[in-house]
């Protein structure tokens, strides 16, 4: 039976699979290739109209993980103890994963995938299910959500937060894609895609409900119920406002936050991107 149809078999067992040798050893195997980057949650599908599939699958089987394991303590006498499921452990890197986590709390959980030349730095928090591909800094007080997906070269800056996703099983999570910079005390949330080589400026937010004014092509990107929030490859995207236009709003001459594509990344934008290659 194929890894999938056992995971699918004993997720669909519910609590009845608590305890059962095989459910565990199923579990283990596709904690251990999430780890090896074999098996993603979503992975990129040119026949989807995304861009990517989503491997509901598999995010069963993360949630399998959550109802087999035990309530265990963690840590202790050698660093900062704490309370878990015992199938997610924090994940130890060694000098040939060629992964670099610099001191000072950072974690990453069992179950995430961290390509050669990563660089966490503290305090950093990457949890299960995710993928962080090659040359990716995630910053200081960063965090990246469960299952979402980061490309190659991206720039997670301090205190961006990339939102994650377990449930529902077929939703899908959050995406950058290469090269892309995303600024200090960014929010991305809800299966937003960011393409390749957009840049998010500081205090950039984005979700699903939130519309983004392009006002180099003159149109208003939003989700819709069948396709997320997307950012066009090489977008600039800044914190923006638009004005109320009715009601108390109106007369007070309020305004709400709302994200503005303001150019698309050209050879100006490169250099200011310059200095990423420095800090690796």
């Amino acid at each position: 039976m194929s890894l999938e149809l056992t995971i699918e078999k004993y997720f669909a067992l519910g609590a009845d699979a608590i305890g059962n040798n095989e459910a565990m050893t199923a579990f283990l195997e596709l904690r251990g290739a999430l780890e090896a980057g074999t098996l993603r949650s979503a992975e990129p599908d040119a026949a989807s109209a995304t861009g990517w599939r989503v491997n509901a699958w598999v995010k069963r089987g993360i949630l399998l993980g959550f109802r087999l394991g035990q309530m265990t303590e963690m840590g202790g006498a050698e660093g900062l103890g704490f309370v878990d499921k015992a199938t997610y452990p924090a994940r130890r890197f060694a000098v040939g994963d060629g992964v670099r986590v610099v001191p000072g709390g950072s974690s990453v959980r069992s179950g995430a995938y961290l390509a050669k030349s990563v660089v966490v730095m503290p305090p950093a928090y990457v949890n299960v299910g995710a993928y962080v591909d090659e040359g990716t800094m995630v910053d200081s007080h960063a965090l990246v959500g469960s299952c979402a997906q980061i490309g190659k070269r991206v720039h997670l800056s301090a205190a961006a937060q990339i939102g994650g996703v377990l449930e529902p099983v077929n939703a899908s999570p959050v995406i950058i894609e290469d090269d892309v910079l995303v600024g200090g005390n960014t929010g991305v949330y809800e299966g937003t895609i960011v393409r390749s080589k957009a840049v998010l400026a500081a205090g950039t937010v984005l979700t699903r409900g939130t519309p983004v004014y392009d006002l180099v092509n003159g149109t208003v990107l939003k989700a819709t119920a069948e396709m997320p929030l997307i950012i066009p490859a090489g977008a600039v995207v800044v914190p923006g406002s638009r004005g109320i236009t009715k009601g108390n709003g109106a007369e007070w001459g309020l305004s709400v936050y709302t994200p503005v594509i303001v150019k698309y990344r050209d050879e100006k934008t490169e250099l200011s991107l310059a200095l990423e290659d420095l800090l690796r």
